[in-house]
């Protein structure tokens, strides 16, 4: 079957714009190089080939050489132009990141989820997507991409997922993460890798032992096919049985695309620098291959110069207008870090009469049970929180059997995967709950976590919030070791654009848990392990009446657990914590006698803080202490103390002290090791008198 000529005219069209903008960039390159760019050139007709097969209700994920894909999808020039020159319109990020970043939501394109530089971490986010359609088929949930797209010959097919590659990001571990849970649960994703032969001035034969088509080999269940990225014909006609296999099979397949790269790596790296193959990849440019194919379909040769001629045109009207376009204002720069939460004030009964006492572990189970059973769109998913375990907290009993495998599943042992994958299921309306098994397995995540999951929103200009929670078991707890044991706030906090809760009771989890998922941003919940159970001596006040159902707590609103009046002719002070602290702190001030000097603020929330209520109390004591159970330089604790000092220090009687673990590596195993690392309510209860004696 042969391309049809509209085809042809149209992607000669496209190819041409692509082109004329790569050259209009490179002739006025002083102008257009304050802000780093790369283009298509060479890519343009596997990218094009692509983009005009793909419908409304597909997802895709280009990657920052695309633009040609982006114009296909039917971008104007002016719209990637503004983007070039960060102008205030510029409909991706107005004007906050780089040229072909996209992120669109428009009703008659495919929809594009904010897409970052790092290379490869697309795949994690792209299959994240997929895997939500598969759920949504399986719950029934209707597609509302689908149903809102303007094209009804297009309306009734099943929706996909294009994830865009390079083949150097292929060798990312995270790339391999994505391929294993799509061939795992058999995704209906679309793996496009353009293969140029280049990193950036490392090649191929000195970074990979083999191409994308070698390597996807390795995934049992994931088709590939290689083909010539530089011929459009080749490529569109490969592209619509790969597309239409994946539509009815539902299966994820990989197109690896030999292609050319005719332009610098970016405005910033020139190839002349480094290249030494630019002959050779000038023979192998797209353009003249589409030229020949319209010759050969008889189209005229009047007509071709036409295309290029308005391609031309069209590309320096829209430079021109779009260098005159607005320029963001500073005010812009603070707007869309986070989307609205409906969450702002505590409503619900927090302590239903006639209830009894349940451990922290059990109001954490039972709100995700009330929001699963509430809500077909949530789901929970990480590793061992499947039946045969629930969770080596059993913080997942009996979900699975409740809700069934498909909206309480195990993954591979893939944080990164289970953090990042979030992007892609909220995108697609799903609300997924997800889970680190310990806080010290956070760190392969933390990439998704801080590219992917943090900056969707701000960088997409507010059309992507993230709307996912990751639960974190946390702290020391038992002879944990070093690999079990570890606080890791003050490395989240500093992650800016998400919403950080550190309950130190089973209220609080379940307040904070329900207020999580109707906020529509991401939040981390760190949940100390030791407080689970309340098994530590001196956690009892973790477990709790269980609230209602309908008890919300909203982040950002600090509890003052130990109130006390301003005292003229005591000494008085303020303990500022959160998590285990808080269990410290109460019982120091108990065990002391000194309950009616001391006030006792529980943070709840790490981010947003309760600045306002840690200040007022500073104020009125006088003197002031934060607790945590992190290492204290360079912490979470340690930037706190150094904002009281700075907005409380006309009222300070004493300088801001903090307590936490000793600053060693690691947690040791060994139980008097442990206990010499960690607080306790004896140490709190030292550092309250040297700070009341001060």
């Amino acid at each position: 079957m042969s391309v049809s000529k509209d085809i042809l005219k149209k992607a000669f069209s496209t190819l041409c714009t692509a082109k004329a903008m790569a050259e209009l960039y490179e002739a006025n390159f002083k102008q257009v190089s304050k802000y780093v760019h790369a283009t298509s050139r060479g890519h343009e007709a596997i990218q094009i080939a692509l983009g005009m097969q793909l419908v409304p209700q597909d997802y895709a994920f280009p990657y920052y050489r695309d633009d040609a894909m982006l114009l296909s999808f039917g971008l104007q020039p002016y719209d990637l132009m503004l983007q070039l020159l960060a102008k205030k319109d510029d409909p991706f990020s107005g004007g906050r990141t780089y040229y072909a970043h996209p992120s669109l939501k428009d009703f008659d394109k495919p929809k594009i989820p904010h897409q970052s530089s790092a290379t490869g971490m697309q795949a994690i986010p792209a299959t994240g997507v997929a895997m939500g359609m598969q759920y949504k088929e399986l719950q029934k949930i209707e597609d509302q991409a689908a149903k809102q797209s303007p094209f009804a010959e297009t309306r009734d097919l099943k929706p996909i997922t294009m994830c865009s590659l390079g083949d150097a990001s292929v060798t990312e571990g995270e790339v391999a993460e994505a391929f294993q849970m799509a061939v795992l649960k058999k995704l209906p994703i679309l793996y496009l890798v353009q293969d140029n032969g280049w990193d950036i001035s490392a090649n191929a034969a000195e970074t990979r032992a083999q191409n994308a088509f070698e390597y996807a080999k390795g995934f049992n269940g994931l088709e590939a096919i290689t083909i010539d990225g530089a011929n459009f014909e080749e490529s569109y006609e490969a592209l619509e049985k790969v597309i239409k296999t994946i539509r009815e099979e539902r299966r994820p397949f990989l197109v690896h695309a030999k292609v050319p790269l005719l332009n610098h790596h970016t405005s910033g790296v020139r190839m002349e620098w480094y290249r030494d193959d630019l002959e050779e990849a000038k023979s192998r440019d797209p353009y003249p291959v589409i030229k020949q194919q319209l010759v050969d379909a008889g189209i005229a040769a009047d007509d071709i110069l036409d295309i290029e001629h308005k391609a031309k045109t069209k590309v320096q009207e829209d430079f021109e207008k779009a260098l005159t376009a607005e320029d963001p204002k500073p005010e812009d720069l603070f707007t869309n870090d986070f989307a609205p939460t409906p969450i702002t004030e505590e409503v619900g009964e927090r302590s239903p009469k006639g209830s009894e006492k349940v451990v922290m572990v059990d109001c954490g189970l039972f709100a995700v049970e009330e929001l699963m059973r509430k809500h077909k769109e949530c789901l929970l998913y990480g590793q061992d929180v499947g039946g045969r375990l629930g969770g080596v907290f059993r913080e997942a009993a009996t979900l699975a059997q409740k809700f069934g495998d498909d909206r309480v599943f195990n993954t591979p042992i893939q944080e990164a995967f289970i953090v990042g994958s979030t992007v892609g299921m909220s995108a697609v309306g799903l609300k997924p709950i997800v889970e680190v098994q310990f806080a010290d397995y956070i760190w392969p995540g933390l990439n998704q976590l801080f590219t992917e999951v943090s900056r969707s929103c701000y960088l997409s200009n507010g059309k992507w919030p993230v709307s996912m929670i990751l639960r974190v078991p946390i702290g020391a707890y038992g002879s944990g070791g070093p690999y079990h044991s570890s606080s890791v706030e003050s490395i989240v906090t500093n992650i800016r654009g998400i919403k950080i809760a550190f309950p130190s009771n089973g209220a609080d989890l379940k307040g904070l848990m329900k207020a999580a998922y109707y906020d529509p941003n991401p939040v981390v919940i760190l949940e100390h392990k030791g407080l689970y159970w309340s098994k530590v001596p001196g956690t009892k006040g973790a477990t709790s009446v269980e609230p209602a159902e309908n008890y919300v707590l909203p982040f950002g609103k600090a509890w003052v657990l130990q109130e006390i009046w301003k005292q003229e002719d005591l000494e008085t002070l303020t303990i500022v914590t959160y998590g285990m602290g808080v269990h410290w702190a109460m019982n120091a001030s108990e065990a002391l006698g000194l309950k009616d000097q001391i006030e006792v603020i529980d943070l709840r929330t790490l981010f947003p803080l309760d600045e306002d209520t840690v200040m007022k109390s500073v104020k009125k004591t006088g003197k002031c202490l934060v607790v945590t159970e992190e290492p204290s330089n360079n912490s979470f604790a340690r930037a706190l103390a150094g904002k009281i000092q700075e907005d409380c220090f006309r009222y300070l009687d004493a300088p801001v002290m903090t307590i936490g673990s000793e600053n060693m590596p690691a947690i040791p195993l060994n139980s008097t090791l442990e206990e010499t690392m960690i607080p306790s309510t004896e140490k709190i209860k030292v550092k309250i008198n040297e700070l009341l004696n001060y």
